[in-house]
């Protein structure tokens, strides 16, 4: 076989990724903060690893935790608000009247509907940043029993899932996941402010493993709401960041399942638990005449010749 046959499918396939990643993104976000690379978005996950996994125990080995109840109680209120923002935005800015749940193709135009989930999504990708924060609470009070595989590994792809939405796409079919999982987060951080305020109000909050048991079912829901789309020849949302959607909330279901298992069901069989994972996490079908990428760039590309040309 030549070298030239060889080549061929090497360049197909590269061709194809450097479309993807460069052709591919969106313009309206890409100037937007921390939206316009990757690279500030992985030296803060590495800072963040780093911190929570080695230089933080390390730091506080010999030293007493910190209280931080002020702290953490304003902060879980900030993100309880937060939360209940993203859920408005994501209802009124979409899934209520305009997006089909069947299949919603991703708006790239920059008309008020799509521009107001656009921002939706770049707001829920800067909470994913924010919310690093839980597991530097925890190394600070020393906690570090709750710094589980299952906590980092969730808090260190949310932000990614959140930049690449944004990057690439930001609107659509995905955008449920965020309206759900921000529903989740505003009773989560209700739990953890109401839990930060001492032994007086933790008393009565004896509803913590229900939240491990709603993360279960948004992920369930998540799951048969993306697969659906591999079943839609006409879908015009991408078929393979469905795929990878579904593949993740089938992971999570796992996950969080077995930490409920362990946690719950066989500690009240009295069986040793599992050490836990920290955080317990944790209609109109009208469709928009959503604009593809090639129209939005083809109905701007006279007045940009035409700027050119003055």
């Amino acid at each position: 076989m030549s070298p030239d046959v060889i080549s061929e499918p090497s360049n197909g396939i590269l061709d194809r990724v450097v479309k993807f990643f460069v052709e591919n993104q969106d313009e309206r976000t890409k100037e937007w903060f921390l939206s316009g690379s990757i690279t500030p978005l992985i030296m803060i996950l590495v800072t963040y690893l780093y911190f929570c996994l080695y230089a933080g125990p390390r730091y506080m080995a010999k030293r007493k935790p910190f209280k931080l109840e002020g702290v953490l109680i304003a902060y879980n209120a900030v993100q309880v608000l937060l939360s209940i923002v993203l859920v408005y935005e994501g209802i009124e800015g979409g899934w209520r009247k305009h997006y089909n749940y069947s299949c919603q193709p991703v708006d790239y135009s920059r008309n008020p509907v799509a521009m107001r989930m656009a921002r939706a999504v770049w707001m829920y990708y800067m909470c994913k940043v924010v919310e690093l924060l839980d597991t530097v609470f925890f190394v600070l009070r020393k906690k570090q029993n709750q710094v589980s595989f299952l906590h980092v590994y969730h808090h260190t792809l949310m932000p990614v899932c959140g930049f690449i939405g944004v990057k690439y796409f930001a609107g659509g079919h995905g955008t449920l996941l965020g309206v759900i999982n921000s529903f989740i987060h505003v009773c989560m951080y209700a739990y953890y402010m109401l839990a930060a305020m001492g032994p007086k109000v933790q008393k009565y909050l004896w509803w913590k493993r229900y939240l491990t048991v709603m993360q279960i079912v948004q992920f369930i829901i998540v799951f048969f709401h993306t697969v659906q789309v591999q079943f839609q020849p006409t879908c015009g949302y991408p078929k393979s960041i469905a795929a990878l959607l579904t593949l993740n909330a089938g992971l999570f279901i796992y996950m969080f399942s077995s930490f409920y298992v362990h946690s719950y069901i066989r500690k009240s069989n009295g069986a040793a638990p599992q050490r836990t994972a920290g955080k317990a996490g944790e209609e109109n079908n009208n469709q928009l005449e959503c604009k593809p990428k090639d129209a939005v760039e083809a109905n701007t590309r006279p007045a940009v010749e035409a700027k050119k040309a003055l």
